[in-house]
């Protein structure tokens, strides 16, 4: 799976270790995946950007963000584990097994993690190019093919039940007279992001797009918004 041989293999063990196995290191401490999501989370973004960057090398940083955003979304990240074959490898309590699509998402970001600890950064970038990019994902196709942020942005929230609001904060004009609106996002009444656009739907497209990189990267906000359920 790997194409190169592990020299630490506890690291990879606890990359495929769900939270719901409650196990515990010599220490006492909680052993699972959730630190080395967060670490492979940071490696995985840096090492998308830079493949993006050297693929479109004349591409503004606008279209760089949003390829990279469509590569690395936890749906994206889900499929990619599933067809290596990493859901299978995942250790997770039986009697609490669950169907999250996000559990193989989260557990390729741990292994990223696991990775780079391991190897350092150029196996993770050897992996990704040449197992991941190379293999399983057009990058051409992937980065002209429209995505509808709102949408994904509603789905989520009709998952976890909570509400969603776009609110127009202004509309101005630039300087060649087009209106310009800023729209934000509030989700059971947390502000999450912004976005402007040349039209409403554009900027709510931008705000959603945004609040989804928060609700992702921001598990504070994260949970705080799961947790206030009406």
């Amino acid at each position: 799976m790997l194409g190169f041989y592990p020299h630490k293999i506890s690291l990879y063990q606890e990359a495929l270790m769900h939270k719901s196995m409650l196990a515990h290191a010599k220490s006492g401490s909680p052993l699972n995946n959730e630190r080395l999501e967060f670490l492979g989370d940071a490696v995985l973004d840096a090492v998308v950007g830079e493949i993006v960057f050297h693929h479109f090398p004349k591409k503004r940083e606008g279209f760089l963000t949003n390829t990279r955003s469509k590569i690395v979304q936890r749906e994206s990240l889900g499929r990619l584990a599933t067809e290596i074959g990493l859901d299978k490898l995942i250790r997770q309590n039986e009697h609490n097994k669950t169907h999250n699509s996000y559990l193989a998402g989260n557990a390729f970001e741990a292994l990223i993690g696991a990775i780079y600890l391991d190897r350092g950064y150029g196996h993770c970038k050897t992996f990704i190019r040449k197992k991941i990019m190379h293999r399983l994902i057009d990058i051409d196709k992937l980065a002209y093919q429209e995505v509808n942020f709102k949408s994904k942005l509603l789905e989520w929230c009709q998952k976890h039940k909570v509400s969603l609001e776009y609110i127009l904060l202004d509309e101005t004009k630039t300087e060649d007279g087009s209106p310009l609106f800023n729209t934000k996002v509030v989700i059971n009444g947390h502000e999450c992001a912004r976005g402007k656009g040349y039209s409403k739907k554009e900027s709510h497209q931008k705000a959603s797009r945004n609040a989804l990189h928060r609700l992702k990267h921001d598990r504070k906000l994260h949970d705080e918004i799961v947790n206030s359920k009406q």
